[in-house]
């Protein structure tokens, strides 16, 4: 269809170019006699043929280039489309005022040549500034509702609970984030970029053993997320050549769709922190609910191997918090009451020290 456009678009450049150069070929040529010839019909028939053939070649070219411009700005994010479009139009604008202003030169080569240069840098220009300048654009329209001192109302407090959650690609191979939906907990749309579907199709066709199962494994996350649990999941198409990494790309969808990064990530979540991105870490979740252990409450433990000092052993929680048991060493393999002595929060989580309770009967 794309094909056939662009052959009548060559045939009505050919023909319109017949009408206006042909009868001055003719003349060079001395055909300007006959008279059939020099009709407007005969010459717009004549000028779409002569026009067409000569550019036979270039209508697969030009499908081609067509086709680029297109998946390109469907790729583009609507916003990028948007702003750019409006700079456009102000840029061709001021051109077109430039314009009028210089016919009154009696220079005929100005007046001829310069309004074509000054329309397509302008125009360029003007795209240019809309696009690269939408962020401060999209924050000076929002200025006023900011500056305003009127209470959110019970209306704007949903809205901003319910936000768009993007998920980066570590929290869907994580898996986790499927039983966080499952429960209720995470409010709104789920956003998923192409890009990190992208990546995760590399990782699934990944040569490692290991990289390919976390691949796949997030695939089926997703399926398992807009199949089988009850939350909207939508697809955002749009992708963002200049930036090269995933998390930078994130961050920028992000701060263009007011939503929230959803990761597990350690370094993503700070870079979030230091661009004012909200970010939900699943890790920082999982450390608030586990349960709080006192020094003195009773445990039952099974102690799994040795640990790093003499006769100690080490056991482990359901949800993996790991538990030093002095004097334990002797007891691996089996399940103990133990007392605990104290709680330690590390970086690396939380660390459980207790002494078996039979040794405190003992005493």
């Amino acid at each position: 269809m794309l094909k056939r456009i662009v052959q009548i678009l060559f045939l009505f450049v050919g023909g319109t170019l017949g009408i206006f150069l042909i009868p001055q070929l003719l003349v060079l040529l001395n055909l300007d006699q006959i008279p059939f010839i020099m009709t407007p019909y005969a010459l717009a028939v004549l000028g779409a043929i002569i026009f067409y053939v000569a550019t036979f070649w270039l209508v697969d070219y030009m499908v081609n280039w067509i086709k680029i411009i297109e998946e390109k700005l469907v790729k583009a994010p609507i916003t990028d489309v948007l702003f750019g479009s409006l700079g456009l139009v102000f840029g061709l604008i001021i051109a077109y005022l430039l314009g009028i202003s210089l016919n009154a030169l009696p220079y005929p080569i100005i007046n001829n040549i310069l309004p074509i240069v000054l329309t397509v840098i302008l125009g360029y220009l003007g795209f240019q500034i809309g696009n690269k300048k939408r962020d401060e654009f999209i924050n000076l329209f929002s200025l006023p509702n900011k500056m305003g001192k009127r209470k959110a109302s019970v209306d704007d407090e949903d809205t901003d609970k319910k936000r768009l959650k993007i998920l980066d690609t570590s929290v869907i191979i994580d898996g986790r984030i499927a039983d966080i939906c499952q429960t209720g907990f995470l409010e709104g749309t789920i956003i998923i970029p192409q890009f990190v579907l992208e990546e995760l199709q590399h990782i699934a066709d990944s040569s490692d053993v290991l990289k390919r199962n976390r691949g796949r494994r997030g695939l089926d996350i997703l399926n398992r997320i807009q199949k089988e649990l009850d939350i909207k999941v939508e697809i955002y198409e749009g992708d963002f050549e200049d930036v090269q990494e995933v998390d930078s790309k994130l961050v920028k969808l992000a701060k263009i769709i007011s939503g929230v990064v959803v990761t597990n990530d350690f370094n993503l979540n700070k870079v979030c922190e230091l661009q004012n991105v909200p970010v939900l870490n699943i890790n920082d979740l999982a450390n608030a609910v586990k349960p709080i252990v006192l020094p003195g409450e009773e445990l039952n433990v099974q102690v799994i191997k040795d640990g790093k000092e003499h006769n100690q052993g080490v056991a482990y929680l359901d949800d993996g918090t790991m538990i030093v048991v002095e004097d334990g060493r002797d007891y691996i393999g089996k399940n103990i009451d133990v007392l605990v002595t104290s709680v330690l929060q590390t970086s690396a989580g939380r660390m459980i020290f207790a002494k078996p309770k039979l040794l405190e009967k003992a005493l």
